[in-house]
């Protein structure tokens, strides 16, 4: 039998902003590819300014890219007008970073959950107040929460709300932007696990953008690392984290902190910034930070090529 469809399909994605009155350009995200699988997470990780939350952006067709496609669930996003893009989203929803700033505080949280089902004619009144009720009990909310406002509940809840929201349409795929960072640490824990509840049980696809490796071992099956706006590593979970190939990965591992002071010996940390992605270097992009970089890193940019069934490494030292 022939493998399923993918229910996100990402192939040759940019996205560049001009800066005023200069002529020059800000590479956000230079020619990412990815694809996610029915009942998949693919972890999306990197520094600030890799292009991380852009690239999920770009997905959800809140951000039009400069070039590229996307495909979710079968329906074109870079090119779709507004009736498609409409439809699109039925299919695809995002979880933001931030709690607090994300929920109209004017509604009630019934409403927030409910908006979409509005605003798509989903069922009767009494069918969307049914479908929210069920929403609510799903991410571990009460009914009689619906009455209350965002202001009335914690950060935990209130991602609980962005979460019920999402759901509402019955998506595919969702994008989850950074939906742990805003919280205490045994508050992100509860939600993780919501999220791989709901995924078991709805059989959704996870597009998981984060900085914290921990939190994206926990739910990743696979795992995809951006720096300065291209994929420079993609493997399984289990691979990337136990042998990863690029001296960049390595960097972002060794930064995890370890409990065990006895524990293996550190591998030798990065110095600098992220370069400006308004003038990037020539070659591997990395090569200005790399402890292993040569000559032919500073010229020749390394291509994404395959050095084990599904790991994928951009590095001239490697394969």
């Amino acid at each position: 039998m022939s493998a399923p469809r993918p229910v996100l399909e990402v192939s040759g994605l940019e996205k560049r902003y001009a800066l005023r009155g200069t002529g020059a350009s800000v590479r956000a995200l230079d020619g990412v590819s990815l694809s996610i699988a029915p009942g998949e997470t693919l972890g999306l990780v990197g520094e600030s300014g890799s292009g991380k939350s852009t690239a999920a952006r770009c997905i959800v067709g809140l951000v039009a890219p400069s070039a590229g496609t996307i495909r979710v669930a079968g329906h074109e996003v870079t090119a779709a007008g507004p009736a498609a893009l409409r439809e699109a989203r039925r299919h695809m929803q995002m979880v933001f970073q931030d709690p607090y700033s994300s929920l109209d505080p004017r509604m009630t949280a019934g409403d927030i959950v409910a908006e979409p089902l509005v605003g798509y004619r989903v069922g009767s009144g009494a069918e969307r107040a049914e479908r929210t009720r069920d929403l609510f009990a799903s991410v571990g909310l009460r009914a009689d929460d619906m009455a209350k406002y965002p202001h009335q509940f914690s950060g935990g809840q209130r991602q609980r709300l962005g979460i019920a929201r999402a759901l509402a349409l019955g998506p595919e795929l969702v994008v989850c932007d950074e939906p742990v960072s805003a919280l205490d640490v045994s508050v992100q824990a509860q939600v993780i696990n919501l999220l791989i509840d709901l995924q078991e049980a709805r059989g959704l696809s996870y597009l998981f953008v984060a900085h914290d490796l921990g939190v994206v071992e926990e739910i990743s099956h696979r795992v995809a690392v951006l720096y300065l706006g291209r994929i420079v590593e993609e493997a399984p979970r289990a691979a990337l984290f136990s042998t990863p190939q690029h001296p960049y990965t390595e960097a972002l591992l060794e930064a995890v902190p370890r409990l065990d002071p006895d524990g293996p010996v550190a591998r030798r940390r990065l110095s600098g910034e992220i370069p400006s992605a308004v003038n990037p270097p020539s070659g591997c992009a990395f090569h200005t930070r790399c402890p292993y970089a040569e000559a032919r890193c500073r010229t020749e940019m390394p291509a994404l090529r395959e050095i084990a069934p599904g790991h994928r490494v951009a590095c001239h030292l490697r394969g």
